[in-house]
């Protein structure tokens, strides 16, 4: 039997593109994670409130997973994704120019982390479905398990850059990279 490569989905133009953008923006999301963690133990904040940024971060998830899978069957998922991460993208500018000009506040914070969130949660089920159009069927085991590095990856090297990134910069700066992330996705399923 002649086993072929792991890595043989990259060789896929449309998988790489997307498979990059993937990785862009899920490292986008730990650092917009950690910054705004950030934020709110320097604006001293109690630990209950911090903690409630990956709740506000992962709750669309589960209140809109059912949704968010419906609509990626019943629509073109491209656009559903496109869609979602123009949201997205939308509410991380919005976050960003929030706190560059000192206006944010923790309630302001959840608010927008649960808004990127939303729009991550509604493009989630459109990318796991989206695999099997870009890579013949003999290759998506080898798709979904670089999908999941990617994933993984990501969770281990965002929080790592936004530290050193936000001790520079500042939290803002950190959403703003956030939001290039988003739009970079957009535009990797754009085209």
């Amino acid at each position: 039997m002649n086993a072929e490569s792991p890595w043989a989905p990259l060789r896929r133009r449309m998988f790489l593109i997307l498979w990059l953008a993937n990785i862009g923006s899920n490292i986008g999301t730990w650092m917009q994670t950690v910054g705004a963690q950030w934020f709110l133990v320097e604006s001293g904040a109690n630990a209950a409130l911090v903690s409630l940024v990956q709740t506000a971060n992962l709750a669309p998830s589960l209140l809109l997973g059912l949704v968010a899978g419906v609509l990626a069957d019943a629509f073109n998922r491209r656009r559903l994704i496109l869609g979602a991460n123009i949201f997205a993208a939308g509410a991380a500018a919005t976050l960003t120019v929030v706190a560059a000009l000192g206006l944010l506040n923790p309630d302001s914070l959840l608010l927008y982390t649960f808004l990127i969130g939303c729009g991550v949660a509604l493009s989630q089920p459109a990318w796991q479905a989206i695999t099997p159009e870009l890579v013949p069927r003999h290759e998506i085991r080898a798709a979904a398990a670089l999908s999941s590095m990617a994933v993984n990856g990501a969770r281990a090297v965002g929080p790592v850059v936004a530290g050193v990134l936000v001790s520079f910069f500042g939290p803002a700066f950190v959403f703003g990279l956030n939001a290039v992330s988003f739009l970079g996705t957009a535009i990797a399923v754009y085209v």
